[in-house]
């Protein structure tokens, strides 16, 4: 076997590390061809079925997505355990004021670790539209005046809409119809994460 010297080996080492990142190279504007699955940090969505268009912040940190919500309480409805709320957003769209009196089941609740302490929350099953498909995803509810945006897209969410571009903001308008696909979550668990990183 013939060995090589250490000035051999750099310039061979040094080739194999052009070659692979050139092909990395090749195969990215591939992947990202189709810019409808593409999705900045920042997007416009719209809450369904009203149709009220709020900034969306896609945040890879968080796993839950989370909806600003006012006066969340829960309560018992036929045995089991539902959450009444009141939406109180900006309609981006119109600059109109939008509110609206919520009572759904309760899906789950989670406990969540953030700056300000622990806290438990309610857990409701939402639709929003992104592009051109209505998502049905679990959103804890949290009063979110304090906040930028009203509401907050964690990881569950993103795995669904697609491709996530940290650098670029509002890649794709809402755009949904009556005729709308609607992606229903369908229960699935992240193994491996807590709950308590939003």
């Amino acid at each position: 076997m013939r060995k090589m010297s250490l000035g051999t080996t750099i310039p061979v080492f040094r080739h194999c590390l052009l070659a692979a990142a050139g092909a990395l190279l090749l195969t990215g504007p591939a992947v990202a061809d189709d810019e409808s699955s593409v999705f900045g940090w920042i997007e416009k969505s719209t809450l369904e079925p009203w149709g009220v268009e709020v900034k969306a912040k896609l945040d890879s940190g968080a796993l839950t997505s989370s909806m600003d919500a006012r006066d969340i309480e829960t309560f018992d409805k036929d045995g089991e355990e539902w959450v009444r709320f009141r939406l109180d957003l900006i309609d981006e769209a119109s600059g109109e004021a939008f509110e609206e009196h919520l009572e759904l089941p309760l899906y789950r609740d989670i406990r969540v670790r953030g700056a300000g302490g622990r806290d438990e929350r309610p857990v409701v099953l939402m639709k929003i539209c992104m592009g051109d498909t209505i998502h049905e995803e679990q959103f804890s509810l949290r009063d979110r005046e304090e906040m930028h945006y009203p509401l907050l897209l964690g990881r569950r969410t993103i795995g669904h809409l697609g491709l996530l571009d940290v650098t670029r903001t509002f890649l794709n308008s809402p755009d949904c119809n009556e005729d709308a696909e609607v992606v229903r979550y369908d229960g699935e668990e992240v193994e491996g994460i807590k709950e308590d990183e939003v």
